[in-house]
């Protein structure tokens, strides 16, 4: 007999394989660098959710340091890339004017 805890394991599974798809199909076609940057987090977001779900089905937290490094990874990225849009807007340097 199957439990409950299997269909919402597929369910959820599925839908992150569709927001990851979703993720690719933005990093391919998003004409701006902004939108690039936001289906990478995506991607790395459905990632980590996807890891964290089959560890907690098999009730295994050995991948769960893991997920905090990519977490924090992803955040630094995160806001590397901001910085750098922010610097290089409209031909503007911060780093020139010093």
């Amino acid at each position: 007999m199957i439990g409950l805890a299997e269909p919402v394991l597929i369910v959820s599974m599925i839908g992150l394989a569709f927001a990851g798809g979703a993720a690719v199909w933005r990093v391919l076609t998003g004409p701006s660098l902004a939108d690039r940057i936001l289906g990478l987090d995506l991607a790395l977001i459905a990632l980590m959710a996807g890891i964290a779900i089959d560890g907690a089905h098999r009730g295994d937290t050995t991948w769960l340091n893991l997920l905090v490094v990519i977490a924090v990874i992803g955040f630094t990225a995160t806001v590397a890339s901001t910085r750098f849009m922010e610097t290089t807007r409209d031909g503007d340097d911060d780093r020139e004017a010093t």
